[in-house]
């Protein structure tokens, strides 16, 4: 179905009814078709969604060993943290005690 600019201004209760019941809308200005009113697609609800397994990707990604050693001194220079090198060690600060 198709509206000018002016009769979907008036009319748009109806058209809002039509686009509802499947209906697609075009509004024009004269001729020239300037819009299209569809209706809006819900999503899907989660229990609908196709299963994911998690770790798919196990075995197709691969790393090397070293990847969770700590970082030797080396590593750090090459990395640009120099001033880490040597640095000492500044402990955590203890948590509070709780109140009772």
């Amino acid at each position: 179905m198709a509206y000018t600019v002016h009769q979907a201004k008036t009319n748009f209760s109806r058209i809002l009814r039509e686009v509802e019941a499947g209906k697609e809308v075009i509004v024009t200005r004269g001729k020239k078709p300037v819009a299209r009113i569809t209706a809006v697609e819900q999503p899907v609800p989660r229990a609908e969604l196709p299963f994911r397994l998690l770790g798919a990707f196990r075995g197709k990604v691969q790393f090397d060993d070293r990847a969770f050693a700590p970082a030797t001194d080396a590593d750090l220079i090459e990395m640009g943290f120099d001033d880490l090198v040597d640095a000492p060690l500044v402990p955590l600060p203890a948590k509070p005690a709780e109140e009772k």
